[in-house]
């Protein structure tokens, strides 16, 4: 089918955006990449805080954020509480420290159900992307450009490619679900 690497592409995106909120979820220790939805005014444009100061992790449960400009500490610590974090930003003067607190086992769960919502919004971008090439498929059968036999080729080789995203969204979506729960 003409159409499998145009298929596989969209449905590797949306595999990627499932892994990018994957990364946003903290699961109990420092991670740079929660900080990635945060942007910051600078200069008139909203810039995200890794494109502006210099994120490191000094150890397992702490982010520190060094601005190149020292003028933007107030705007980071301001964007930082404005968030969805839930971490009050510690700001010295010269940086700002993030200390992640070890998580709650109800805040555990709130995870898990986010990654699983996460893991089905997913699921259902895969269903729709399937939906459409055998929709094109059915029109091209319908304009006599593939034969009948081709059209239920072209469908049994779409549903093949959904079942194996699917069950790497399941994979996925387990393996988040188990670090969230390892304590």
């Amino acid at each position: 089918m003409s159409k499998n690497p145009e298929l596989a592409a969209k449905m590797d995106k949306t595999i990627e955006a499932l892994k990018t909120q994957f990364n946003s979820v903290r699961a109990g220790r420092a991670n740079a990449a929660v900080l990635d939805r945060i942007s910051v005014e600078y200069y008139g444009a909203e810039t995200p805080i890794g494109q502006i100061a210099t994120i490191a992790s000094p150890d397992a449960r702490t982010l520190t954020i060094s601005p190149w400009d020292g003028t933007l500490l107030k705007a980071i610590e301001k964007a930082i509480q404005a968030s969805d974090l839930g971490i009050n930003p510690q700001n010295d003067g010269k940086m700002i420290r993030l200390t992640f607190p070890q998580l709650t086992e109800e805040r555990r769960k709130d995870l898990s159900k986010q990654v699983k919502k996460y893991g089905e919004d997913a699921k259902v971008a895969i269903r729709n992307i399937r939906r459409d090439a055998v929709e094109a498929a059915r029109k091209a059968q319908k304009k006599g450009e593939i034969t009948e036999d081709d059209l239920k080729d072209q469908e049994k080789t779409i549903q093949d490619m959904t079942d194996k995203y699917i069950k790497t969204i399941d994979d996925q979506v387990a393996a988040k679900d188990k670090e969230l729960m390892a304590i």
